[in-house]
């Protein structure tokens, strides 16, 4: 079973890619979860980000976007002392900020879904990559969305972190076509 060759070094990036990379999220929930651990991973590997990705469920409350944007001074220091996460201030303070943010963009589309996905005309794009360095960090539709995203008053939304959301949550599938989950995910909504 051919695989695409960025997951292939870990035993969680291989269930990852299998399991989750590129597979459509409707839930909003979900696509909340990505978007925060999307914007904690600047600057560094989405391995790392996995490791931790159970200590965040923990730390930020399942990703609950209303609990999160609920939280007050004394949690954003609870958070920063928190050793199974990435400590980072402006990205803590961030993630409440997006949770707030997220919450209006579902006040004013019914959810966060309706919103993200319209950018693609809620359809994936099937992209045909055959080798890893075809794939790009960025595109004019992830500058797009990051443009209007950081307009709504998002955090840690830049091009390169909107397209790795859009790869994560399925907007894009860039799976290689040699990759045994291209053929699978093709034409899945």
């Amino acid at each position: 079973m051919k695989r695409c060759d960025w997951c292939l070094k870990n035993d969680l990036y291989i269930e990852y890619h299998d399991t989750e990379w590129g597979v459509p999220v409707h839930d909003d929930q979900l696509l909340f979860e990505f978007l925060l651990l999307e914007g904690v991973q600047a600057g560094l590997s989405w391995l790392t980000v996995l490791r931790k990705r159970e200590n965040y469920r923990q730390a930020y409350d399942n990703f609950d976007p209303v609990k999160v944007a609920a939280y007050d001074d004394a949690k954003l220091q609870e958070l920063l002392q928190n050793e199974g996460i990435i400590r980072n201030r402006l990205k803590v303070a961030a993630s409440v900020n997006n949770a707030k943010r997220f919450l209006e963009v579902q006040q004013e589309f019914g959810s966060f879904d309706q919103y993200i996905w319209s950018f693609v005309d809620f359809k994936p794009i099937v992209n045909h990559f055959e080798k890893l360095e075809e794939l790009p960090a960025r595109t004019e539709l992830s500058d797009k969305i990051s443009k209007d995203m950081k307009s709504r008053g998002f955090k840690f939304v830049g091009s390169t972190i909107i397209y790795a959301h859009m790869q994560a949550t399925g907007m894009v599938n860039d799976h290689l076509i040699s990759c045994f989950r291209h053929a699978e995910l093709d034409g899945v909504k």
